[in-house]
C-alpha cells in the first residue's frame, strides 16, 4: 500500500530555519534506509507558506489568498511517499525518524487505490443514460 507522510509545519520551519548540519546528516541516513528498504517512493521539503498562495473554490471561481498562512497547525513542512505492506509497517519506519530532524507531528494517509474504486460505476457506465434517464449532453 502507498502512504503520504505529512510532516506539519512547525514555528521554527515557517520562520524558513533549516535544520542543523547534524539533522541534516540523520536524515541522509535515514532517507538511505528507507530507499534501501524500498519503501521511499519521493519526497520532498517545502518552503515556507510565506512563499506559497492558496486557493480557494466559491462554486464560481477560484479566490487566491498569498502566504503567510497564519494557522501553522494546518501547514504542511515536507511529505514523502512510501511503499509499506500496512499501516503497521508505516508507524514503524515513522518512529525511526531521527530527532531533530521529524519535529513536531508527522500525518500518515493511505491513498486511495484502484481496488478502492473497484465498486463505482465505469465512465462507460456514468455516461450511458438509463431508460428514462438523459445522457451527458441531454439526450435520451
Amino acid at each position: 500500500m502507498r502512504v503520504m507522510v505529512i510532516a506539519k509545519a512547525t514555528a521554527t520551519s515557517e520562520e524558513g530555519v533549516l535544520p542543523t548540519p547534524e539533522a541534516f546528516a540523520a536524515m541522509d541516513r535515514y532517507t538511505d534506509e528507507l530507499v534501501a528498504a524500498g519503501i521511499l517512493v519521493a519526497g520532498a521539503g517545502l518552503k515556507p507558506s510565506r512563499e506559497g498562495k492558496r486557493l480557494a473554490y466559491d462554486g464560481q471561481r477560484y479566490l487566491v489568498t498569498d502566504g503567510p498562512f497564519t494557522e501553522t497547525r494546518e501547514l504542511i513542512a515536507g511529505f514523502s511517499i512510501w511503499e509499506v505492506r500496512d499501516m503497521d509497517e508505516a508507524v514503524a519506519w515513522a518512529q525511526r525518524c531521527p530527532p531533530g530532524s521529524c519535529t513536531g507531528v508527522l500525518e500518515l494517509r493511505p491513498f486511495l487505490e484502484v481496488k478502492d474504486l473497484a465498486d463505482l460505476p465505469s465512465p462507460e457506465e456514468r455516461e450511458t443514460p438509463r431508460d428514462g434517464e438523459r445522457g451527458r449532453l441531454g439526450v435520451a
